[in-house]
């Protein structure tokens, strides 16, 4: 049995290279009156790849994406046209955007439609494969 003054030199002497785990245990046990036991081995992962593959297992990687677009559509159409568009959902990489014009929708159709998808595929890659304008 180890008595409490020679801990205390064991640990000065350990400080220098660390804090010696075995004996810390061993201590800590002893005062437990418990057996002592090795250190469990870490096993934690980071979140980040499981929540992103939780959320493609349950199809909610699309809706994620979605919500990004919302989010950006202002910036990435301008002020003019995002006040009279919004992008309404995503479904099998396509982006459906509601207008509330025909001449608007024309104008989104045959004008910008090439130049609004280049800035979505840059900016989210290839979640977005077509951009499809509606009425509404």
């Amino acid at each position: 049995m180890m008595d409490v003054f020679s801990f205390g030199r064991e640990a000065r002497a350990g400080h220098a290279s660390g804090v010696n785990k075995r004996i810390k245990a061993q201590v800590i046990a002893e005062w437990r009156g418990l057996p002592e036991e090795p250190f469990p081995q870490d096993t934690s992962q980071a979140v980040g790849p499981l929540v992103a593959a939780l959320m493609k297992d349950l199809g909610l990687s699309d809706r994620m994406t979605e919500e990004q677009i919302i989010a950006a559509w202002r910036e990435i159409v301008g002020e003019f046209l995002a006040g009279h568009s919004k992008p309404n959902r995503l479904y099998e990489g396509i982006l459906y955007v509601r207008v509330l014009q025909s001449s608007m929708m024309f104008e989104l159709e045959r004008t910008f439609r090439k130049e609004i998808l280049e800035k979505l595929r840059k900016r989210f890659g290839r979640a977005i494969r077509d951009v499809r304008f509606k009425m509404g």
